[in-house]
């Protein structure tokens, strides 16, 4: 009894001694080495617009090598409408520039790469290059803040076919992560076809299973140019007004033209002129006043099945700049005075002229005006833009002999205005009803000034 009660004496502190050890190892086991990998960071293509597909690069405000803080503007991109600078969200340095200026890239596809200090530079550098290169990489440390140790040495794992490995989640477009949880797509294990292997919506689709949809068989052929000319492609500008254009087409969209008498409303200009009031602000007062009295001449159909009566009546006025047109948006014309609309609108075509116009001075409109009057043009008609339900087109005052009531005749000055108007929302009677309460303002203009 002695023998067993020491041996088991023994057997038991051996116990106690080992199962700290075995909890000490299963706790060493458990707890991995956390080690923080370098930041590489990717610098996108912005969206700034709702139409904009793609944008130039106009010029780089940061180098590589250079510093920069989160909220500094790094580079200058054109869009369809304006030159706008872009902001980086984070700190770090400028490691790689993937778009130089003067080239294009679609929206969301990586334009530069940011290191988080100098030491992630050179793995910036290398990711680049296999990006540029089309082989495959191992990891994304671009797109994760932090990531684990790096991996111990395993078996080889055959590469992928495809220009860039799978296993890249989140490197994906908005439009194909929104695809994919709908879907409930893995986006790590998609393989990204777009550039620098971006995730694309049709790689989402493919993944899901489901047929491309068939392209539309263009109704004509390309022609090819005359012998000797030379072929300019559009810019972003030129690309999205032709856009905008052919959407037009599809809108049944009817035309009513209504002759004005000018002479108080050329008087009243003469003097306001000299406090730097312009004719073009004068007829956009004039017509959100009329437009305050016809709503539904301020009123828009998007979808085909509904219209929008708009709380707010902002006129778009055309303005022809260097490489486009664009409508910079008097917001909100029936309530200020023609003396802030000068002002508000000198400020707007400053803007229009450097390109620097914000998306809400140029896309906001519910009603839009062409003036083609200064060119000495006594009338024409105007295309109708998406998404409003009617535009003005105004042309110049010209005298003509006129008889009055009492059958007298004299010389008066005479204006040719043509609206353009959205015939699933505005009918012939309310655009005519409109056209007589615009001609009222404008041949009794004093109410413009009060």
């Amino acid at each position: 009894p002695l023998a067993f009660s020491a041996s088991a004496s023994a057997l038991s502190a051996r116990l106690r001694l080992a199962a700290p050890a075995a909890s000490c190892a299963a706790t060493t086991r458990r707890r991995r080495p956390v080690v923080v990998r370098a930041k590489i960071r990717e610098i996108f293509m912005p969206a700034l617009s709702s139409t904009m597909t793609e944008g130039k690069i106009v010029s780089w405000a940061a180098a590589e090598g250079d510093r920069v803080a989160k909220g500094d503007a790094v580079v200058v991109v054109e869009s369809d409408k304006a030159d706008m600078d872009v902001e980086t969200f984070y700190d770090g340095i400028v490691a790689v520039v993937l778009v130089p200026a003067g080239e294009s890239a679609p929206v969301g596809a990586p334009i530069a790469l940011l290191a988080e200090s100098e030491e992630d530079v050179a793995l910036a550098v290398a990711q680049a290059q296999a990006l540029s290169s089309g082989q495959p990489q191992q990891e994304a440390p671009a797109l994760s803040d932090a990531a684990a140790s790096p991996p111990p040495p395993a078996a080889p794992v055959a590469a992928a076919p495809a220009p860039v490995a799978a296993g890249t989640k989140g490197v994906a477009t908005p439009q194909a992560k929104k695809l994919a949880k709908q879907h409930r797509v893995d986006l790590a294990k998609v393989t990204g076809t777009g550039q620098f292997g971006r995730i694309t919506p049709a790689d989402v689709e493919a993944a899901a299973g489901i047929q491309p949809k068939p392209k539309a068989v263009p109704q004509a052929a390309v022609l090819p140019p005359v012998p000797g000319a030379t072929v300019v492609p559009f810019t972003a500008m030129q690309a999205a007004v032709s856009k905008n254009m052919v959407e037009s087409l599809s809108v049944p969209a009817f035309r009513v033209g209504y002759p004005i008498l000018t002479d108080k409303l050329d008087a009243l200009y003469e003097k306001v002129k000299p406090k730097g009031v312009t004719m073009t602000v004068l007829l956009a007062k004039a017509a959100a006043m009329a437009l305050a009295q016809h709503p539904v001449v301020n009123a828009s159909c998007r979808d085909g099945t509904s219209f929008t009566y708009n709380s707010s009546i902002n006129i778009a006025v055309a303005v022809s700049i260097d490489g486009g047109l664009i409508t910079p948006v008097l917001e909100q014309a029936d309530k200020l005075d023609i003396y802030l609309l000068s002002q508000k609108w000198k400020e707007l075509v400053k803007k229009a002229r450097a390109k620097q116009l914000q998306p809400n001075e140029y896309n906001s409109g519910t009603f839009t005006l062409s003036n083609l009057g200064m060119f000495g043009v006594d009338r024409f008609d105007a295309i109708l833009p998406p998404g409003q339900g009617a535009i003005m087109a105004v042309g110049a005052s010209k005298s003509t002999v006129a008889a009055d009531k009492d059958g007298f005749f004299s010389v008066k000055s005479k204006m040719m205005v043509n609206v353009t108007a959205d015939h699933r929302i505005v009918y012939g009677a309310d655009l005519a009803a409109f056209l007589q309460t615009f001609a009222k303002i404008i041949e009794d203009p004093e109410s413009l000034t009060l």
